[in-house]
C-alpha cells in the first residue's frame, strides 16, 4: 500500500530539513544519504521517490535557505523598524553575537553555505549567488537608510565591505568556538564594536 500524497510531502519536507541541518553543520560531501535519510526517519531507498539526485537535493535545500535568510532579514528589518531601533546597529548586535554563532543548523545561509558554495552543481551555485546578491541588495538599502549616504556607488561598496566582515568574523568566530571560546568571542566583540563606530 502506498502512501498518502500528504505522507508523501510530509517525507519530503522532512528530508529537505534534515538536509539543512546535516549540510550546514558537516559539509554536503561528508553527508551520505543512508545517514541523511536515517536523520529524516526514513529509509535511503526513498529518496529517489522525492529527488532525482543528491545535487537535485542541494539545490533544493540551498534555495529555500537563500530565501528564507532574505525573509528573515526583512523580519528583522521591520521589527527594528516597529521598535524604533536602528536596524543596521541592531543586525551587527545579531549577527555578531554568541547565540547565532551556535546556530549553525538555521542561522544565516550566506555564511552557513559558504565554504561548500564553490563546489555546488552549477544550479546550486547560481541559487546561492543569487541568494547572496539579493541579501546584499536589501543590507544596501538598511545601510542607506543609517547613513544616509546618497551616492550609489558609496553605499554599495560600503555594504559589501560591511556584509564581507560580518560573515568573516562569523566563520572565524565559529572555527575557535570550542577550540578557543575566548579568542571566539574577542573575534565576535572587535567585528562588531568597530563596525558599530565606523558606520552605524
Amino acid at each position: 500500500m502506498g502512501v498518502t500524497r500528504e505522507k508523501a510531502a510530509e517525507n519530503r519536507e522532512a528530508i529537505i530539513a534534515a538536509a539543512e541541518e546535516l549540510f550546514r553543520d558537516r559539509g554536503v560531501d561528508a553527508v551520505g544519504l543512508v545517514e541523511l535519510m536515517k536523520a529524516a526517519g526514513l529509509t535511503r531507498g526513498g529518496f529517489y521517490n522525492h529527488f532525482t539526485s543528491k545535487g537535485a537535493l542541494v539545490d533544493e535545500v540551498v534555495t529555500r535557505a537563500m530565501t528564507r535568510g532574505l525573509a528573515d532579514l526583512d523580519c528583522a528589518a521591520a521589527a527594528s523598524a516597529q521598535q524604533g531601533t536602528d536596524p543596521l546597529t541592531d543586525q551587527f548586535d545579531y549577527y555578531l553575537s554568541p547565540d547565532h554563532r551556535a546556530d549553525i543548523a538555521h542561522g544565516c545561509p550566506n555564511a552557513g553555505f559558504a565554504g561548500d558554495a564553490r563546489r555546488f552543481d552549477p544550479a546550486a551555485m547560481c541559487d546561492y549567488a543569487k541568494g547572496l546578491a539579493a541579501n546584499i541588495e536589501r543590507l544596501e538599502q538598511i545601510v542607506r537608510d543609517a547613513t544616509r549616504i546618497e551616492e550609489p556607488q558609496r553605499v554599495r561598496a560600503l555594504t559589501l565591505a560591511t556584509f564581507s566582515q560580518m560573515v568573516g568574523a562569523l566563520l572565524l568566530s565559529r572555527a575557535v568556538a570550542e577550540s578557543a571560546p575566548g579568542l571566539s568571542d574577542e573575534i565576535l566583540d572587535a567585528a562588531r564594536g568597530d563596525l558599530r563606530r565606523r558606520i552605524a
